[in-house]
């Protein structure tokens, strides 16, 4: 069983190069099913959720070739509905996306209920919502979703009475193909939504809006392949600038695209830390030394839920208070458990935080509850004195490639290790 080891106190200096988003490449990829033709999927991250996703569809019976560590070839024409394997279904959030596009192209779908980080409610009502209005019938059997039709999916005009992004991107999956229009209100706004829609239209879909509060989706017959490549990781981005922010130094965060940052480059340069910004590069500049700044997260552009972790953990060295609140997930502070044990002085009522920073942090053992959550462990533990052993980091492996490895190129004492006395229990068990 591996294990993260940090020896904090180290401004970080250097170059970092983002991979692509995985919220990105993860829907792009189900949009596959879509498609009898063959498709190919540039700057895809090497984690594991894509490789779960990957091995789900080449078990559903899809053609899939990794041409490099970065790009997929994929062809679907031959893939079966309703066969996704329930082990690998329930580890990943993202197989909910296989619903909306199996619906899309066999009118029918059928998937185990979806996995993921345990970070509060996420359920599908949205979702099931949608597909209902596009003619669709959903049943729950031996914990699998079930999705049929009488006849075939018929577009509608579809409201969201909140801002869902899995719900809105099931719905332009199912309404792809659909007989007519499909109009989309109070939709999210991403960037992912964005390169969902960017990538299928490539593939000769008819939609309009995305990136606004109202998409709208006029069916097409069918789809032809393509070649397409993946945004860059906004969230993997932000969590280096997080942590240069709290350990001082001078990073330049490379192959981004900076508009998608700004909420974070905000609230980074309110905190007191310096923010330049290129075309496809931010560079941050911190003395370590930040103050305590009040946040909300929210829909984008608003601050994202998925750096709020990060943030925290940022803001503990910060001088002051601060204030979180946390308006997308109910169950996001469980990792605050964690930085109290390094020292934090954090105090939570609901989904509100409050941090007095600028007590001294040091290094503990520490659990990686959430991938994000891990995320957060890793900044706080960079900018402690001493040293912290991370562990469960496969939920940070989920979602960060190569963490390790490009923390170390800027300077930070961070080793990837392998628990060796956890490993021959396993074996020992398993004789």
């Amino acid at each position: 069983m591996d294990k993260i080891i940090i020896s904090g106190g180290n401004p970080l200096y250097g170059n970092v190069s983002i991979s692509g988003m995985k919220n990105a490449a993860l829907p792009v990829i189900c949009a596959c099913i879509l498609n009898k033709e063959t498709c190919i999927i540039d700057n895809i991250p090497p984690i594991s959720d894509i490789e779960t996703l990957l091995m789900i569809l080449s078990s559903m019976g899809a053609d899939v070739k990794m041409l490099t560590k970065n790009s997929v070839q994929i062809n679907c024409r031959n893939i079966i509905p309703g066969s996704s394997p329930n082990e690998l279904a329930s580890k990943l959030r993202g197989s909910s996306y296989i619903l909306g596009a199996e619906l899309g192209r066999f009118g029918k779908s059928s998937v185990y209920s979806p996995g993921g980080c345990s970070i509060g409610p996420r359920p599908l009502d949205l979702h099931m919502k949608a597909f209902e209005a596009l003619g669709a019938h959903c049943s729950h059997r031996n914990g699998r979703i079930e999705i049929t039709t009488d006849s075939y999916l018929k577009g509608n005009s579809i409201f969201f009475d909140k801002v869902s992004v899995g719900a809105t991107v099931n719905t332009i999956l199912a309404s792809v193909l659909a007989d007519g229009v499909t109009i989309i209100d109070n939709a999210a706004r991403e960037p992912h939504i964005v390169d969902l829609a960017v990538f299928l239209n490539a593939c000769g879909a008819n939609i309009i809006g995305a990136g606004t509060s109202v998409i709208k989706i006029k069916g097409v017959s069918k789809l032809h392949g393509c070649r397409y490549s993946i945004i860059p990781d906004m969230i993997e981005a932000g969590t280096y600038m997080a942590a240069v922010a709290a350990t001082g130094g001078k990073v330049t965060v490379r192959n981004v695209i900076p508009k998608h940052l700004e909420a974070i480059s905000i609230k980074l340069e309110e905190a007191g830390v310096n923010i330049i910004t290129g075309s496809d590069y931010i560079t941050v500049e911190s003395t370590g030394k930040l103050k305590g700044i009040s946040l909300t997260t929210g829909p984008y552009p608003g601050f994202a839920t998925d750096m709020q972790p990060q943030f925290s953990a940022m803001l503990c060295f910060a001088e002051g208070a601060s204030d979180i609140h946390e308006q997308v997930f109910d169950n996001r502070f469980q990792y605050t458990d964690e930085l109290a044990k390094m020292g934090a002085d954090i105090k939570v009522s609901a989904n509100h935080s409050i941090i007095r920073g600028g007590s001294p942090m040091t290094g503990a053992p520490l659990v990686c509850r959430d991938l994000r959550a891990g995320a957060a462990m890793v900044i706080a533990a960079l900018a402690s004195e001493g040293t912290s052993e991370l562990l469960e980091i496969d939920k940070i492996e989920r979602g960060y490639y190569k963490i390790t490895e490009k923390f170390a190129s800027l300077g930070a004492d961070i080793k990837l290790v392998s628990d060796i006395s956890s490993a021959q229990i396993n074996r020992s068990a398993s004789i």
